[in-house]
């Protein structure tokens, strides 16, 4: 088992105690509210082991940011999309890597790949329409 995998189960586990210990019906998996990104191993994590993945790239100063975050937590708790939520000013990089240019940008993955791109804000009804096609 390599050290990635290790400290892998080890999250994991950790996770596990954490959710026991807040609600004993929740699970490692209920993923109801949008996932901040804390690097960009974890967001590729995140696309290896989710199906459909909505990635919101954002920066706070972003006033239609703002206004697509309560949106963006709404359809967190009502799909089975995970959502990420990637900070364009903590991750430069990776905001480079998906080409982003303007904020918010928003990505669907299905499987890892790229199916959909967004600039701007979208109605609710428009990305869970999108999200739906894919899950």
């Amino acid at each position: 088992m390599s050290d990635r995998d290790q400290i892998r189960q080890e999250k994991i586990e950790e996770l596990r105690k954490q959710v026991a210990n807040d609600d004993s019906t929740a699970t490692v998996d209920d993923r109801n509210e949008p996932i901040h990104v804390e690097s960009a191993d974890q967001f590729n994590d995140l696309l290896a082991e989710d199906g459909v993945v909505l990635a919101d790239f954002y920066a706070d100063w972003c006033g239609p940011c703002q206004m697509l975050e309560p949106i963006v937590e709404e359809l967190a708790a009502e799909t089975d999309a995970t959502v990420a939520k990637i900070d364009v000013d903590q991750f430069q990089q990776l905001a480079q890597q998906y080409r982003v240019q303007g904020v918010p940008t928003m990505y669907l993955f299905d499987g890892g790949e790229q199916v959909e791109q967004m600039v701007g804000v979208r109605q609710k009804d428009e990305l869970r329409s999108l999200i739906n096609q894919y899950a």
